[in-house]
């Protein structure tokens, strides 16, 4: 009888037990779930994310483990397309198409992809039927695969029968964009931290993005990415409109860690091998290799500082001091192929990109870091906006600005600009000893650059902080159609600086050409 009782009283509490187990797995998997999808999802969900995760101490993030996909070469790596007939929004008359990148060889860390459908978010998981895997045998588990490890954007950029890459989210917080007609060249992060400093570059990556899913009358898509690193963590909000000039409109929220000892805002990354300025530095067939060939800056005082990029044996950082910057961009202005001479990196159809600030930044400086480099497969160049206000743990900082990847030249209204910059031995042809100075040549197009410019009152003014500045002339140019300056340059110290415009009346008509000079 007591045995009975016993058996039945242990029945009703595993009952119970069953019964309060199952209610608090299910508040325990509704909570789980709340983290996968979100309803009323806005940019304030992933801006409230950054902010929780800079109260917590920084995670590393995790990387595949697969020696399979770690060790797959370049070419393996390539191997792995994506297929297009599977994406999620192929053949849905959509404006826009979203494609992923693969894990593997240098790309080892996964990221979360989540759809954003009527303000509802859900992720994306990880399917191996996304992707055609080539000649590479090995099976992975799909289990394995905590993510990718980025992903395209297409659209109907250069004509309406096909989806061109438009935007790539690939490694780190890189990103590129295209307008139309245009091949990839440089990059853009989502920030840069320490560089070009003893202590060491920090990059930050884009952990998790959001995907708004357009609509078939959508002109802008927009994605939102979450952004964490060792001292800081951040919210970005991209909104991209593609065309002749594909504009990208980004709010960036930062919750710092710790206090950083330099963060550079809007950072641009090229490549800068040889031009006209220092070819003789390299044995090359081509006369020109480049992504970009000039940094310009539109600092708050109305000047258009134009800033010849360069290749030298010693690190160069340029430092532009600014209040109210109204813009700087990475520009490749020479669009003759001819002057190329390489059919197939098309180094001339390389997007230029321009930044401008959508608030006032105040105080800051715009920084040009040149890094030593003799081949064209290293980004060499990096240039960002470092804001004088120190960046302190616990803080909020908020930067919006707008990106635009370009074909056209960046100018000041009726203002001349900087066409080509030119260098040799100084000095005139059977002189005595020139072997000090150097020449600078530098062409200039304008409107009102005519043949008749010295009758208009129009003259060079150059500079140089401490070196001497002998034999300037300028001429009419009939082949650019403007005016080339000549001007001789005798050092005086290991670091100078030099610049040369163009006066009317007393007044700048051109950009001002800034050259750093390094012995």
């Amino acid at each position: 009888m007591l045995k009975n009782f016993l058996i039945c009283l242990l029945s009703i509490i595993l009952c119970f037990c069953c019964y309060y187990g199952l209610i608090y797995y299910k508040q325990i998997t509704d909570k789980t779930n709340s983290n996968l999808v979100v309803t009323n999802f806005s940019f304030n969900n992933v801006i409230d994310k950054a902010k929780q995760l800079s109260k917590m101490p920084y995670a590393v993030p995790d990387t595949i483990s697969s020696s399979e996909l770690l060790n797959l070469s370049y070419d393996q790596y390539r191997d792995i397309r994506f297929v297009r007939k599977n994406g999620p929004w192929y053949n849905q008359k959509l404006p826009y198409e979203v494609q992923f990148f693969h894990l593997g060889s240098i790309f080892k860390i996964p990221v979360k992809i989540n759809e954003v459908v009527n303000n509802v978010s859900k992720p994306i998981n990880f399917s191996a039927k996304y992707f055609d895997y080539g000649n590479n045998k090995f099976n992975e588990n799909d289990d394995e695969i905590l993510g990718y490890a980025g992903f395209r954007i297409h659209s109907p950029l250069n004509t309406s029968a096909y989806y061109d890459e438009l935007v790539t989210f690939l490694g780190a917080s890189y990103f590129r964009g295209l307008a139309k007609g245009q091949k990839y060249g440089l990059s853009a992060r989502g920030l840069a931290i320490n560089t070009a400093e003893m202590i060491g570059e920090e990059f930050p990556i884009f952990k998790e993005f959001w995907l708004q899913k357009p609509k078939t009358k959508d002109k802008v898509i927009t994605l939102y990415a979450l952004l964490d690193s060792k001292s800081v963590s951040g919210a970005y909000c991209f909104e991209i409109i593609p065309g002749a000039n594909t504009i990208m409109n980004i709010e960036a929220h930062l919750f710092p860690r710790e206090n950083i000892q330099k963060i550079g805002i809007a950072p641009l990354t090229s490549m800068f091998l040889f031009g006209e300025n220092n070819k003789n530095d390299f044995d090359d067939f081509r006369l020109e290799v480049h992504d970009s060939d000039g940094l310009l800056v539109h600092n708050g005082h109305g000047e258009w500082l134009w800033r010849p990029l360069d290749n030298s044996k010693k690190l160069r950082i340029s430092s532009f001091v600014d209040n109210g910057l109204k813009g700087f961009g990475l520009l490749q202005r020479d669009r003759d192929l001819s002057n190329y001479q390489d059919f197939e990196a098309n180094y001339q159809s390389r997007p230029s990109a321009w930044v401008e600030p959508l608030e006032n930044w105040n105080e800051g400086i715009v920084q040009l870091v040149e890094i030593p480099s003799r081949q064209e497969i290293h980004d060499n160049i990096v240039a960002y906006w470092v804001p004088k206000v120190p960046i302190e743990a616990g803080r909020e900082y908020k930067f919006s600005y707008r990106l635009i990847w370009l074909n056209d030249v960046i100018k000041g209204e009726d203002i001349a600009y900087v066409a080509a910059t030119r260098t040799g031995q100084g000095g005139i042809s059977g002189s005595e000893d020139v072997s000090e100075t150097r020449k600078f040549v530098i062409d200039f197009i304008g409107k009102n650059l005519g043949s008749d410019f010295s009758q208009k009152g129009i003259i060079p003014n150059v500079s140089a902080i401490s070196g001497k500045i002998i034999n300037v002339s300028a001429i009419y140019n009939p082949i650019t159609k403007g005016i080339t300056v000549y001007a001789d340059y005798a050092p005086h110290s290991d670091n100078d600086e030099i610049r040369i415009s163009l006066e009317q009346n007393g007044k700048t008509i051109s950009e001002i050409w800034s050259y750093q000079w390094l012995k």
